[in-house]
């Protein structure tokens, strides 16, 4: 045999395989990914081209005259894999496009590809079947047995495809992904020379070195392949990277492959001299001398590869204590999320927290549903799930190594992230008391000073308006006057209210029926909503609705958020007050359809003397959230409550014993 049979043997040998060994990479990888699925049949296509070739080849070197259905079966292969090469080639560069964000047309990406497939579809339809009759198919030169138009076809696509590999090689994050694509581009120009100068009319060879040429061209795509498994291993290209084990496991695989065959071709070669079985056995027995040397070079691979692994481990464990200091458990969380993520590279992490003390959920992730599950355990408690989406089907054994040291580090770093909480509160709490205490003591020097002052100018002014005496003109500025001392007194009392020292935990002393409270709310306030133009109606659910507060307290409750309401909602606008009692609690419900509130004031609503009207002390809300403390329960609010407008505001107290 000459050296060319030789070169081709070796090449479609190694073909095969290549593509063999990627096609299992991607099934054992099983991204749900178009760009796998694309490149698991472009490899399929090349194999079935190098299968077919190196198929052909053997039976020429082992047959005088190969058998009719062996060239048939080969021929088949071989063009099913060309025919379908430039549309596969077309669609990998797109798929891999969008995946990097580059093609923003995807009708245009469609209308390529269909017309790129039909084209492929049509030349299998029309030239397959008769080259299964012909007598004399060019194995060396397949392309040129399926005419200029497939040529023509494989040309274009080769040409696009370069295209589309340096513009990829201009948007790469990296130096190896820069030069893999301008690698690429190479290959793609050398082959679309290649197509040229082979296939069609104006550019043909002279025979002799088309053959050196159609070989060189038909091994050209084992570069790239060979190079990606390099990338794939060493820079994590395509996310593959991540599964060592899968690709050790192959590789392992496809050499023991490669040393079967070795032992059954020498065992042939050496038949005249000695039986297949003992060249077999020597050959065998010789391969038992390297398993010791391979076995520690593996092992101190996998040992390094796990080491790196249990490092990154130690550094996220130390980021994730410093975080925990800032005291904010759900920022903790979304930390810890976007950490494993960027370093361990998965397509998602969820962290689900229990509460150790209540054991209800303290918080869910976005996403809900994960391929894993890591069980966070304090002692024999769970307290909470570290979920985690690989890009493939599995997780690599020292990842999951990684990840189970970090959530036995986690219970420690949640403690301590709550306690640093706790002390934040407490501290806040605590200068919160202390500034209350001083508005307490300046509200009491205020009543001191004004109450008594502003009670004889009311019992002045009201004396004078019973006067029949008195002028027209002033009666209506003394009336003017004794309004303002009114609104006077209750911005006074609203402040000696807020400064009263509140009792919390729930310890007030009090009941009251809630729906009553609602009914004589709405029933005071009425004239007001009709001086104003809103509609106010009162909702109560039946049965007992006996809270565990006075109802003095639940009238402060109430009556701040309705005149809250009122004020908020323009001229045709309505307002509703609610009681409903359920699970042992009742809620009380203000809901209007006014403009809302604005996001840039939600965290502030709540703050004591924080504002927006020309005339309001601040103190509204902030009584309300007091009050509703004194007594065990909780105040939430939501803004837009309805089709993008108005807010709600729920208040949660405890019933009274006994009632249900």
């Amino acid at each position: 045999m000459g050296a060319l049979v030789y070169v081709r043997l070796i090449g479609y040998t190694w073909g095969t395989l290549l593509q063999l060994f990627w096609m299992v990479v991607i099934l054992g990888y099983r991204r749900q990914r178009n760009f796998e699925r694309v490149f698991f049949f472009l490899c399929l296509a090349l194999f079935f081209f190098y299968g077919g070739s190196l198929l052909a080849l053997n039976s020429q070197i082992y047959y005088p005259l190969p058998p009719a259905a062996l060239n048939e079966f080969a021929i088949a292969i071989i063009s099913l894999g060309l025919c379908m090469l430039p549309a596969l080639l077309l669609h990998l560069h797109m798929e891999y496009a969008e995946t990097r964000g580059l093609l923003r047309i995807k009708r245009w990406k469609l209308a390529v590809l269909f017309l790129s497939y039909g084209a492929c579809l049509h030349l299998a339809y029309t030239r397959i079947p008769p080259l299964l009759h012909e007598l004399h198919f060019d194995f060396l030169e397949p392309g040129s047995s399926l005419g200029e138009g497939f040529a023509i076809v494989l040309a274009g696509a080769l040409a696009w495809c370069a295209a589309w590999e340096r513009r990829f090689a201009t948007a790469a994050p990296d130096k190896p992904q820069r030069y893999f694509h301008w690698t690429l581009v190479a290959v793609f120009a050398a082959s679309f020379v290649a197509v040229a100068g082979l296939h069609l009319a104006p550019f043909h060879l002279e025979a002799r070195r088309a053959g050196e040429f159609a070989t060189g061209f038909s091994l050209l795509s084992i570069l790239p392949f060979s190079v990606l498994i390099f990338l794939v291993y060493r820079h994590n290209f395509l996310q593959i990277g991540r599964q060592k084990n899968l690709l050790y496991a192959i590789s392992a695989t496809f050499l023991a492959l490669l040393y079967l065959s070795l032992v059954r071709r020498l065992s042939l070669r050496l038949e005249p001299v000695l039986p297949p079985e003992a060249t077999a056995s020597i050959l065998l027995f010789i391969l038992v001398i390297f398993i010791e040397p391979l076995q520690r070079a593996l092992g101190r691979r996998l040992q390094e590869t796990a080491q790196k692994e249990m490092d990154v481990a130690h550094r996220l464990a130390s980021e994730i204590q410093q975080e925990a200091r800032r005291g904010n458990v759900p920022q903790l969380a979304e930390f810890i999320e976007r950490r494993l993520k960027e370093q361990f590279e998965f397509a998602e992490v969820g962290l689900t927290l229990w509460d150790p003390n209540s054991g209800k959920e303290e918080r869910l992730p976005a996403r809900k549903e994960f391929k894993n599950g890591f069980t966070i355990l304090q002692g024999n408690q769970t307290i909470g799930t570290l979920g985690i989406e690989p890009h493939g089907s599995a997780i690599s054994g020292e990842t999951k190594v990684a990840l189970e040291f970090l959530c036995e580090q986690l219970p420690g770093a949640l403690d301590l992230c709550r306690l640093i909480e706790e002390k934040l509160r407490l501290e806040r709490e605590l200068a919160e008391r202390e500034r209350l205490a001083l508005v307490g003591q300046m509200a009491a020097s205020i009543s001191h000073n004004l109450k008594n002052p502003l009670g004889s100018i009311k019992t002045i002014l009201q004396v004078q308006l019973e006067n029949p005496e008195l002028p027209e003109s002033i009666r209506g500025e003394t009336k003017m006057v004794l309004e303002e001392v009114g609104r006077l007194s209750t911005k006074l009392n609203q402040l000696l209210q807020f400064s009263r020292p509140a009792v919390r935990g729930g310890s007030a002393i009090g009941s009251c029926d809630a729906r009553a409270a609602v009914e004589e709310v709405a029933g005071v306030l009425s004239h007001e909503a009709e001086r104003r133009g809103v509609k106010m109606q009162s909702k109560v659910s039946d049965g007992s609705a006996m809270v565990a507060a006075s109802a003095e307290a639940v009238n402060d409750i109430l009556s701040n958020l309705v005149v809250n309401a009122l004020e908020a909602t323009s001229t045709g606008g309505r307002v509703i007050v609610s009681a409903a009692s359920h699970d042992g609690v009742c809620t009380l419900t203000v809901e209007d359809d006014g403009p809302g509130i604005p996001a840039a004031l939600r965290e502030k609503i709540l703050r004591p003397f924080f504002t927006t009207k020309l005339q309001g002390t601040g103190l509204g809300l902030a009584i309300v959230a007091r009050r509703v403390a004194e007594f065990g329960g909780k105040m939430d609010w939501e803004s837009p409550a309805l089709n993008g407008r108005g807010a709600r505001f729920e208040v949660t107290l405890p019933m009274e014993e006994g009632a249900k």
